[in-house]
């Protein structure tokens, strides 16, 4: 079992970087994929990046070159930098794993979800 919880998220003016955190409790967390999902109102929860533990992290087309995702495993952390930070980026951001390691991009494929953390960007 793996609970997250999210942590970062603020109000900020285009242009501007922030960094979220992801620290995950569990026995698991060093066999687990990680993940970020994005939800704005009115809209679909979106992938937005993930990272295996062997494996090249993995980017949503809207958020690559600007996003970087990375992990502290000593520190049960995940990260998401984000630069360059766009209107179109405001979103609750959350935080997900999954069993195992592999490129996982659809919300199916997590298991364990944080309670997310609110990233408004303002023009």
């Amino acid at each position: 079992q793996v609970q997250l919880v999210e942590s970062g998220g603020g109000l900020v003016e285009a242009g501007d970087s922030l960094r979220l955190s992801c620290v995950a409790s569990g026995r698991t967390f060093s066999s687990t994929t990680m993940g970020w999902f994005r939800q704005a109102p009115g809209k679909e929860r979106e992938f937005v990046a993930t990272l295996g533990w062997s494996l090249s992290p993995y980017y949503a087309d809207s958020v690559k070159d600007r996003f970087t995702i990375s992990r502290d495993n000593a520190k049960n952390t995940v990260y998401l930098q984000m630069n360059s930070l766009k209107p179109e980026d405001t979103a609750i951001y959350y935080c997900a794993a999954a069993k195992g390691i592999r490129i996982a991009t659809r919300r199916g494929e997590y298991e364990y979800w944080g309670q997310g953390t609110q990233v408004t960007v303002s023009s």
